[in-house]
């Protein structure tokens, strides 16, 4: 009798093990299907705008992914382009051995008649050194360094150090993304109304933030001179006034708007615009853009750190008045953004 319960114990403990393991990831039923190894996905978020809103899908079209070992080597690269990225749910799998890593991501919004950037490394990467990330410029006759279209959005995203695990299974990681273009629109706006013409205005903003580093940190570079890429000049009636011009009152607004783009506004590297005239001696308005940018962060901006309201902002509108000379009239003082800012100190449109 006894010698039947242990047979039968013996049988159930071996069905039992039999089970366990044909259940488990590591039993022989898997060891061909390759259902129970791991899974590292890593997706994109883009809400880190002033809105505080996802726009990944709408503002990025292209994706590259680098991921590094503990020396710095690179082990694994891919690209994505297109429709794929604007899928619910979008992940790039990485097919990496478990450890831990560094995980690198640029990204852009390519745009038609864009300048763009150009990673140290090119087609041939194999560092994080390589991972620097530099505005494309050109070179004017004494050697000047300037860019003088559109920049292509760019983005960055960064893991550091991050483990992936050994555990069987799908194992999902986030990059939030960092915007490193910024558009500054300034507006010249005549106020007795007399028409401006825009080939008689230069604009362009001066700093030496053209190279970023593999975590975003802006490298020592040279100064760079980004451009106007968009002038154009308008009037616009006031319909309600028409008819009285004779008795002095201004029945119409001229003004010459500019458009420039320049790489990321870091807080401590200085961004100046220039904005020079026809004819004039000097630049008729030179200006501090972070200052005045960081000087209207407002109320409800104020929790955020100077970096990161600087990293959420990406477009900086700017409205100067001009005098009967076509000169900065600084009595009426700037407009930036919507925030009115007198000034006191006329040195402010001097060398």
């Amino acid at each position: 009798m006894i010698h039947k319960l242990l047979h039968r114990l013996i049988a159930i403990t071996f069905i039992a093990t039999v089970a366990l393991q044909l259940s488990s990831c590591s039993g022989l039923i898997y060891d061909d299907e390759g259902d129970c190894s791991s899974h590292y996905m890593v997706s994109f978020t883009y809400d880190r705008n002033i809105k505080s809103a996802d726009a990944f899908k709408n503002e990025v079209n292209s994706v590259s992914l680098y991921v590094f070992d503990k020396a710095g080597n690179l082990v694994w690269e891919k690209t994505e382009s297109g429709e794929i990225l604007k899928t619910d749910g979008y992940a790039m799998e990485v097919p990496v051995a478990p450890g831990t890593y560094d995980v690198i991501a640029w990204c852009h919004y390519y745009k038609d008649k864009a300048t763009g950037f150009t990673l140290r490394g090119q087609n041939s990467i194999s560092t994080l050194s390589d991972l620097h990330c530099t505005v494309d410029r050109l070179r004017d006759a004494s050697g000047k360094a300037y860019t003088r279209s559109d920049l292509h959005s760019l983005y960055h995203g960064s893991l550091k150090s991050v483990e992936f695990p050994e555990k069987e299974g799908r194992h999902d990681f986030k990059i939030s993304l960092t915007k490193n273009t910024n558009t500054v629109r300034v507006m010249l706006q005549q106020i007795n109304g007399k028409p401006l013409d825009k080939d008689d205005f230069d604009f362009y903003l001066t700093s030496a933030n053209g190279s970023m580093d593999h975590f975003n940190r802006l490298n020592d570079n040279e100064t760079i001179d980004y451009r106007a890429w968009s002038k154009n000049s308008g009037t616009a009636g006031m319909p309600e006034l028409e008819g009285r011009s004779g008795d002095g009152t201004i029945t119409s607004l001229s003004a010459v708007v500019a458009e420039m783009t320049t790489a990321r506004l870091v807080k401590g590297e200085p961004v100046t615009l220039t904005v020079t005239r026809r004819g004039a001696t000097k630049p008729i308005v030179t200006l501090p853009v972070i200052d005045y940018a960081l000087m209207v962060k407002g109320e409800y901006h104020r929790k955020m750190s100077d970096q990161e309201y600087l990293d959420r902002q990406d477009e900086y509108p700017l409205t100067f008045f001009l005098d009967e000379n076509n000169d900065w009239k600084t009595t009426e003082g700037i407009y930036v953004s919507s925030w009115h800012v007198v000034l006191n100190n006329t040195e402010l449109n001097s060398n």
